[in-house]
């Protein structure tokens, strides 16, 4: 929960820093007439909109879980971070390079420079700050994992989204001061629009990024290797554990893990042994890794899970 907490201030610190900025961008790109200006004004409006599409999805993944949804909602919170990507390209990226082409086919001069590079200037500003939390947040969670694999192994997409968001937007403004600069003082009249078109191709690619790794978490991703490991230690550590058979995880949220485990117990266990091996695993399993609020663990001997194992298979192969 606390994790939680402290991704939803990064969303909130991104949303109020983001309202404001468009705003302003919106005004300078109109009254000065620069198509790089109001490429970011678009960008900031698209990523003020998605921080409260991230905030609704924290807010419907907490619902109980009911008849229809046994396992809770906790998925739905990686379906509004798919619908974020999309959105980064369907507006951010689709507009910005319409506003490019736009401008490259009637080009017109930008008026004033002065206040296209005030606002840019605040506007690194606030997005700096916005993105010096979520690095702060991200960076905190990652550990000793390089910054890649901190991405791929992510369960929770609102921190990571938020920071490539912030992290396209600190690139888009350089773009953006790039683009009036050489229009200004190298007296490139197309300067502008290219910078349109640079910020439209940073937005594609940070979506394709984001719908990419949230895709992954929507269909369905294991639990941590350092999870799984944890878990097998445990079991095996039972007296009455001969071995497991399988153990499988499934995140249906950042801090929701379901875990099916399949134990073969020593043939001289038993019934009351097995039960109460279960039952000790099920509270010690929950108390060391809190995340994994849902277990079932079952008995069955070696061989009949290989062949369940084999008819599984088989029958997937045939596509039945």
């Amino acid at each position: 929960m606390a994790a939680q907490s402290a991704s939803k201030t990064v969303i909130y610190a991104a949303l109020a820093g983001n309202a404001l900025i468009a705003a302003t961008k919106f005004a300078a790109g109109a009254y000065t007439g620069s198509s790089a200006m109001l490429s970011e004004a678009i960008h900031s409006l698209v990523d003020t909109g998605n921080q409260g599409l991230l905030l609704f999805g924290i807010a419907r993944s907490r619902r109980p879980a009911d008849d229809e949804h046994p396992f809770g909602y906790g998925m739905e919170l990686y379906f509004w971070a798919f619908v974020v990507a999309i959105l980064i390209f369907g507006l951010g990226a689709g507009i910005s390079f319409y506003e490019g082409l736009a401008k490259i086919s009637d080009p017109h001069p930008v008026t004033d420079y002065g206040i296209n590079y005030a606002v840019l200037g605040a506007a690194m500003l606030f997005e700096g700050v916005a993105w010096f939390l979520a690095f702060r947040e991200f960076n905190r969670i990652r550990g000793k994992r390089s910054l890649l694999d901190e991405v791929r192994q992510s369960k929770d997409p609102t921190v990571f989204t938020v920071l490539f968001e912030d992290s396209a937007a600190m690139l888009g403004l350089v773009a953006a001061f790039a683009g009036l600069l050489a229009s200004q003082f190298l007296g490139l009249a197309w300067a502008d629009a290219a910078a349109s078109l640079a910020i439209a191709a940073i937005l594609a690619c940070t979506a394709v990024a984001l719908a990419y790794e949230t895709k992954s978490l929507l269909t369905g991703e294991a639990a941590r290797g350092s999870t799984v490991a944890g878990l097998t230690r445990m079991a095996l550590a039972e007296p009455a554990v001969r071995a497991v058979n399988e153990l499988r995880t499934l995140h249906f949220g950042p801090n929701d893990i379901l875990a099916t485990i399949s134990l073969d117990f020593h043939d001289r266990s038993t019934l009351a042994d097995i039960e109460a091996t279960v039952a000790r695993l099920e509270r010690e399993m929950k108390a060391r890794f809190p995340t994994v609020t849902r277990i079932f663990i079952e008995a069955q001997a070696a061989e009949h899970h290989a062949a369940d194992a084999r008819r599984t298979k088989a029958a997937h192969g045939t596509g039945s």
